[in-house]
Order: structure tokens, then C-alpha cells, then sequence
């Protein structure tokens, strides 16, 4: 299972059943679970933690330090947990010590040439499409689709069960169910078929419908809108998401 021709730091630790290609190099300070498959010439770097069951594809690079000028060095870790699929040159930067830990969490796509910045997190069952990049400290919540070569700027963040069109720019966050598209990026509806695929009842999605109709067709300002969602619309937690996603948005959503 494991090449000759790959490197293995005799300090890193491996788990069973894993399949190591020729020319993977495996660096210290590397933990790495149990049933995963690591293709020829992918770098699994120092504070690399890798769970169970991951295809790493070729080219890939996971713990690489920061694009940051102001990291100096200090412990940290690059953290993919389990079931991912990390397609080909895929990199993964360390944490710095604003967070200590760059985080892709399970069940996620990360399609070819895709950019992880220090200290992101990446929720679970995620598709994260060509060539997408994300910025320092970006946060995408479970269930997100982000098309090829989007842009995302440090510290935004994408709320769930939302789709991003390819080729989209923002720096702000973008709330959570909804389609995100155009030049510049704006709200242009709900993501009424995955809510559905989702097993999102038709009540459930007219409810997150009537919510957005308020935040960005009624004219009032963000305060005043979420005030009448808690007013006028059935609390559940898809409207709580929502209404605390964009009350706790440091960067305001976007148009």
C-alpha cells in the first residue's frame, strides 16, 4: 500500500489501510488517519492532520505555511477531516496565530486548483468548484456550492445551502439559501432545488422566500427588515439561521 518511492518522515504517524503513491512526500509533524488514499506527488507538510477515508489527488499541497507576512513561524495546523475528496493541486495553507488552524471539516469537493487560505474553515458535504480561491479567516457553512473561479475576500462568510455562480467576485457575506450571481455579485433568489433536494418542505422554503422578499424588496433597512421577519414570519431554524446569519454579519451581506 505504501510506494518505496514516497517519503515518509519516520516521526509522522500513519493509520491503517492507507495507499501511499510513488513520490508523496509525507513531512513531520504529520498525523494522518486511517483508509485514505494519497496520490503520486501530492505534499502533506508539516501540521498537516488528515482524518479517515480522504482521496488526496496528485499535485495536491496540504500545511503549506501561510501567504501571510505576518506569520513568524508559529505552531499550527492545516485540519481536513474525514470523506473528503481533494482533487488535483488543491493547496491547503497552515493557520497563523489568529486562529491556529486552517479547517476543512467532512464530506466536501474540492475541485481542481481550488485555494485554502490560512485559517479558513470549511463546513461539511461542501462543492467547492475549479479554481475558486479563498482568502485569510473565510468561514463557508455546511451544504455550500461555490462554482469555478470565484473570489472570496478574507473574513467573508457563506451561509448554507446556498449556490455561488462561477466566476463571482464579493466582500461580503453572502447569507445563507440563496443563489449569488451576476457582475457585481447581488442576490438573484433562493436555491429553491437544492432546498428541495435537501428534503426542505414546501412551507419551510416559501417561509426562507418570504424572508428574503422583506431583507431585499421591501425597502427597509437591515435592522428594520429582520425586525419584521421576527414579527411577521413561523420562527424555525431556518429563519433564526438566516435573521442571526446576517444580526451577526461583521461585513454586511450583499446587495
Amino acid at each position: 500500500m505504501v510506494s518505496p518511492l514516497a517519503y515518509i518522515h519516520p516521526e509522522a504517524k500513519i493509520g491503517e489501510n492507507v495507499e501511499i503513491a510513488p513520490f508523496v512526500f509525507i513531512d513531520k509533524n504529520v498525523v494522518i488517519g486511517d483508509n485514505n488514499k494519497i496520490m503520486a506527488n501530492a505534499n502533506i507538510l508539516y501540521g498537516s492532520r488528515i482524518g479517515n477515508g480522504n482521496t488526496i489527488f496528485p499535485g495536491a499541497v496540504i500545511g503549506a505555511i501561510p501567504q501571510d507576512l505576518k506569520f513568524q513561524g508559529e505552531e499550527s495546523t492545516a485540519e481536513v477531516g474525514n470523506n473528503n475528496t481533494i482533487r488535483e493541486n488543491v493547496t491547503i495553507n497552515r493557520g497563523t496565530a489568529a486562529k491556529g488552524r486552517t479547517i476543512i471539516g467532512n464530506n466536501n469537493l474540492l475541485m481542481e486548483g481550488v485555494h485554502v487560505a490560512h485559517d479558513a474553515l470549511v463546513g461539511n458535504y461542501c462543492i467547492i468548484g475549479n479554481s475558486t480561491k479563498m482568502a485569510g479567516e473565510i468561514v463557508i457553512d455546511d451544504f455550500s456550492i461555490i462554482s469555478a473561479n470565484v473570489l472570496m475576500h478574507q473574513f467573508c462568510r457563506v451561509g448554507g445551502y446556498g449556490m455561488i455562480q462561477g466566476g463571482c467576485r464579493f466582500s461580503k457575506d453572502i447569507p445563507p439559501y440563496i443563489i449569488a450571481g451576476r457582475e457585481p455579485i447581488a442576490y438573484s433568489g433562493i436555491n429553491i432545488i437544492g432546498l428541495r433536494r435537501r428534503g426542505f418542505s414546501n412551507e419551510t422554503i416559501e417561509n426562507i422566500h418570504n424572508a428574503y422578499r422583506i431583507i431585499y424588496q421591501s425597502g427597509l433597512n437591515t435592522s428594520d427588515a429582520l425586525k419584521k421577519i421576527e414579527e411577521e414570519i413561523p420562527t424555525s431554524p431556518e429563519i433564526e439561521y438566516i435573521v442571526s446569519f446576517i444580526r451577526d454579519s461583521e461585513r454586511g451581506i450583499i446587495r
